[in-house]
């Protein structure tokens, strides 16, 4: 709770100083003589409600949607001893992380991947495919277990949802401040908005969206080599190395569907500019980062 209190106080700060800016400059009257009547403050308002609004319900129900587009099967009570030691193994690194003991779940998917949800650190969900399970050895799962509570333990999931709260907030007020300008000065609608407004509104929503994505998924990607160093710290460095290089020898890997693509073990392969919508880095940086984090 302190994070998302000083996070939304920092970015209250930064409205407010957005809304100083403007009257400073004289931004409004600026807008005004050119018959543009829009209240900067309102609009900036109205779209840090809805830019976080969304982000926080997506986050509120991540583990629900977790569970049923992924088809989690959580492990209440372990059917094998397969079962008994992932549990036991998220347990005790739970613990070595000062975390509360997160549900355990096993997802049916061929591709070696794992990923961690949920509203806060002691509210948590880690889930492996069963993928991973046939194809790593028990060190190398141990390690990518240990990767997903760091996840947790550092709050990622929180801090993304935050992130891309703050980028929605202004991604909607670029857009209808675009929108605006447009139906005004060069349309001259005189009341109302005219098809000008709406048009241009998403033609700008869609481009500033895309230039958001590159912001959002370069902070995923450094999140990654974060949390591999605690996977690192949590199951020791050979086993996390061990781990990734089990993942390059396995099929071109793929992003998990939708909003937990950046919360998998690895994601999709990208070159030239698909490089900056990557949600992880690639896994020979990774690698490296940790042979080079002891020298």
């Amino acid at each position: 709770m302190t994070r998302i209190a000083l996070f939304l106080a920092t970015n209250a700060a930064i409205l407010v100083l957005i809304s100083i800016v403007f009257k400073v400059f004289g931004f409004e009257g600026i807008l005004a003589e050119n018959g543009v009547d829009l209240n900067l403050q309102a609009l900036l308002v109205m779209s840090a409600v809805i830019g976080f609004g969304g982000s926080f319900i997506s986050l509120a129900m991540s583990k629900f949607l977790a569970k049923r587009s992924m088809g989690v099967r959580i492990i209440e009570q372990p059917a094998n001893q397969a079962e008994q030691w992932l549990v036991s193994t998220v347990k005790h690194q739970a613990k070595q992380a000062g975390i509360g003991m997160p549900e355990v779940g096993i997802f049916n998917s061929p591709q070696p991947n794992a990923f961690a949800t949920g509203m806060s650190r002691n509210n948590a969900l880690v889930a492996v495919s069963s993928g991973l399970l046939q194809n790593m050895d028990d060190d190398e799962v141990e390690a990518v277990l240990g990767h997903e509570i760091t996840h947790v333990s550092n709050g990622d999931m929180v801090t993304m949802g935050l992130i891309q709260g703050v980028i929605n907030t202004f991604v909607i007020f670029l857009s209808r401040v675009i929108g605006h300008v447009v139906d005004r000065v060069v349309f001259k609608t005189a009341r109302g908005y005219g098809p000008a407004y709406f048009i241009t509104s998403i033609v700008a929503q869609i481009f500033l969206s895309i230039i958001a994505s590159v912001i959002v998924m370069w902070f995923s990607r450094r999140r990654e080599f974060r949390a591999d160093a605690g996977g690192a710290s949590l199951a020791g460095r050979t086993k996390m190395i061990a781990a990734l290089q089990a993942l390059q020898r396995g099929k071109e890997p793929k992003d998990l569907p939708g909003e937990f693509a950046a919360f998998g073990i690895s994601g999709g392969l990208g070159t030239g500019v698909k490089k900056l919508f990557m949600s992880h880095p690639p896994l020979e940086e990774r690698i490296t980062a940790l042979r080079e984090a002891n020298q």
